[in-house]
């Protein structure tokens, strides 16, 4: 988690152009012949010039705008230095530097550059507990609460801020020992804010003014109020597999479901004949326009399609042929009920398609909630099937009822033999000739 940190910014400002660590009087005298350490270019890190090694760069960085001398240069010094340093376009020190010591850094907006004194005292005595002239003490851990609230003296927004017991006692010392100071809200090694200290702020709370608009009020009273959040992650899932085993399970993936979908085709086939080959151009059209529609997800934000989605995509499959199930058996129903081909299908299309809709709705709710509430693959498994399962209706409205109503009013085509509507047919003719014997046998009875 990110640490806001309360710094005073004196009027310092600068560095040196080369640093080196200062020697220790009481220390033994270097061996001549050891290998002396590489001295760091601090000109060169001053002109945003570091090492391409992460660790290296921070080294440098904390060894070049960090050094214990900053606070004990003088003013010119340091302000000449200052005027060399270019703020980073990418910081190698951000949120790593180190709050026992002094830091020459940047605002947000690479726009201000400060000196910012360190937050943590030396342990060895050397500074009083109530001296608080070169050292804040202050983190996000002492802040209570803040929120941004408008401003009673004038237009604009202020930030409202209230500490702890022992936060209240260390920003009154603080603001006590550096009256006409800057005071910095430090948020992963860059500068968010500094306000200045007009007089010594006791009671445990302070205001914090500067025109704000009301999203830069909000912004600070943010970073202020959750800078210092004890936060801790926790891996969800975490899963390595060879790539080996992955092509694996890829293609047995592929293979289930080349066999599932043949499985299908060949039921439509015996079940349905000719209306059964208008469900395999559905099916065929309805995956070319998922590919497709995964093609470009792929090219527009990245999307991959792993076994999961494999998975999802597989279950769309009976989603879609379930679609034309519903249809195709409704119109077998208008059938039995003496319609024609061509007359039954506006009919059962009519009637069919609440179903559609309503099973297809379902679907896609539960996929819905299942990619809000899931992580990980299951996230993949639920995207893909909602996806599938609105290119369904796609292609039920505007493909499958079409060729339907096509077909229908072809005299070839719309032989029952060849369009699997013969058993409807003669169930038809049964039922006519049941009620016709029935009226027959009641009239001789009379």
């Amino acid at each position: 988690p990110t640490t806001a940190q309360g710094r005073p910014a004196p009027a310092l400002e600068g560095q040196p152009e080369t640093t080196t660590p200062p020697a220790d009087p009481s220390a033994p005298p270097a061996d001549p012949s050891a290998p002396a350490e590489p001295q760091v270019d601090c000109r060169a890190v001053f002109n945003g010039q570091y090492s391409e090694d992460p660790t290296k760069a921070i080294e440098e960085s904390k060894t070049c705008r960090q050094d214990p001398q900053l606070t004990t240069l003088d003013a010119q010094t340091v302000s000449r230095a200052l005027e060399a340093f270019t703020c980073p376009a990418i910081d190698p020190l951000l949120g790593n530097d180190d709050p026992a010591l002094p830091l020459l850094t940047c605002d947000q907006d690479r726009t201000e550059k400060y000196v910012l004194a360190p937050v943590t005292p030396p342990t060895d005595g050397s500074v009083k507990d109530d001296d608080y002239s070169l050292y804040s003490r202050l983190t996000g851990e002492d802040i209570d609460d803040a929120a941004a609230g408008t401003d009673p003296q004038g237009a604009g927004f202020i930030v409202n801020l209230t500490f702890k017991g022992e936060g209240g006692d260390k920003w009154g010392k603080f603001t006590s020992a550096n009256v006409s100071q800057q005071v910095a809200v430090v948020l992963d090694s860059q500068v968010v804010s500094a306000p200045n200290i007009n007089e010594p702020i006791l009671g445990g709370s302070t205001q914090i003014s500067g025109r704000f608009t009301q999203a830069e009020a909000n912004g600070l009273a943010n970073v202020l109020k959750y800078g210092s959040l004890p936060l801790s992650f926790e891996a969800s899932e975490a899963e390595t597999v060879s790539a080996t085993l992955g092509l694996a399970s890829l293609k047995a993936g592929l293979i289930a479901g080349g066999i599932g979908l043949a499985l299908v085709f060949v039921y439509c086939l015996f079940y349905y004949r000719l209306l059964g080959v208008l469900t395999i151009l559905s099916l065929v059209l309805s995956g070319v326009v998922v590919y497709a529609v995964l093609v470009l997800l792929g090219r527009w934000i990245g999307f991959t399609l792993d076994l999961a989605g494999i998975a999802g995509f597989i279950v769309s499959i009976g989603i879609t042929a379930d679609s034309f199930v519903v249809f195709f058996e409704r119109l077998k129903d208008e059938v039995r009920e003496g319609r024609s081909f061509r007359s039954a299908v506006p009919r059962a299309w009519v009637r069919s398609r609440r179903t559609i809709l309503s099973a297809d709705a379902v679907s896609f709710l539960a996929s819905a909630i299942l990619y809000v509430i899931a992580v990980g693959q299951v996230k993949g498994f639920a995207f893909t099937l909602g996806m599938s399962t609105v290119l369904d209706l796609v292609v039920v409205f505007l493909v499958t009822h079409p060729l339907v109503s096509m077909v229908s009013k072809s005299k070839s085509l719309s032989s029952p033999k060849l369009s699997g509507l013969g058993g409807a047919v003669q169930a038809a003719v049964d039922d006519r000739a049941a009620m016709s014997g029935a009226k027959s046998t009641a009239v001789k009875e009379v």
